[in-house]
């Protein structure tokens, strides 16, 4: 390993301290700071109703997630994950990952923390049903899942395989597409709907999501400045980043504030 390399490893290593503070004083300040409002989850069954001798929809309330707690959720995942890395046990399996171009840590921390972020904004669009969020929550994991698996099939391939990037487009995309059903259904609706703060939440993280993606393609088609597998390895440090900010606190002013 090259001197120029080892500074890059020790770069991001500092990278990562820095990182897990952002989120951590996030997560402290989503706490702190953050109202009691919360949205229903809630389950649906067939029941037979004796009067009218049909089978009739119940809906019955599991709980009431307060908003605040789940939006820090994924800024504590995140800090626990730039924390370990960063951490005397962490660091050396980061780098030996890192040397053979995968980083299995990303890929598990976004499973978890993005997943929740997808929880989060199907909420605020009036996805309630358990039935629901439970596989929007698996298939955004199973798209990391198969960046992950992009990484690790490719370590076997003399030319890049897309499949498993392919795969999880398809995976990706699925949450997207419902959220936006629920999301347009609303501005159909002759009154009310949902508040302007939630298209501007599905606009800007659906785009960042998106933008995770084009920093995959262009480390495996080797463009530019990401002919160095370690600076897509800090970009897509950065856009976790600047996308749980930007949810946190486009939920935050949204529907958080202290009343």
């Amino acid at each position: 390993m090259s001197g120029n390399d080892e500074a890059k490893f020790r770069g991001l290593r500092k990278f990562n301290a820095v990182m897990g503070f952002f989120h951590f004083v996030q997560f402290v300040l989503m706490l702190v700071l953050s109202n009691d409002f919360a949205l229903p989850v809630t389950a649906s069954y067939l029941k037979y109703d004796a009067a009218i001798q049909k089978l009739v929809v119940n809906t019955s309330t599991i709980a009431d997630i307060r908003l605040g707690p789940l939006v820090a959720v994924f800024l504590l995942i995140s800090a626990i994950a730039h924390f370990s890395l960063a951490s005397p046990w962490g660091y050396p399996w980061y780098v030996k990952n890192l040397k053979r171009h995968i980083n299995y840590a990303r890929w598990y921390e976004y499973a978890l923390s993005s997943s929740v972020m997808i929880v989060v904004i199907a909420m605020l669009v009036g996805v309630y049903d358990v039935g629901t969020l439970l596989p929007l929550f698996a298939l955004n994991a199973c798209m990391n899942l198969f960046g992950l698996m992009m990484e690790l099939h490719n370590q076997t391939t003399e030319k890049t395989n897309w499949a498993s990037f392919v795969f999880g487009v398809f995976a990706g995309v699925i949450p997207w597409v419902v959220i936006g059903i629920y999301l347009g259904g609303a501005g159909l609706a002759a009154e009310g709907g949902v508040p302007n703060f939630v298209y501007y939440i599905y606009g800007s993280i659906a785009f960042f999501f998106n933008i995770f993606a084009l920093n995959m393609v262009l480390q495996y088609k080797q463009v530019g400045r990401w002919k160095d597998y370690l600076y897509g390895e800090r970009m897509y440090i950065v856009l976790s980043l600047v996308a749980k900010t930007l949810l946190a606190w486009q939920v935050f002013i949204g529907t958080l504030r202290p009343v």
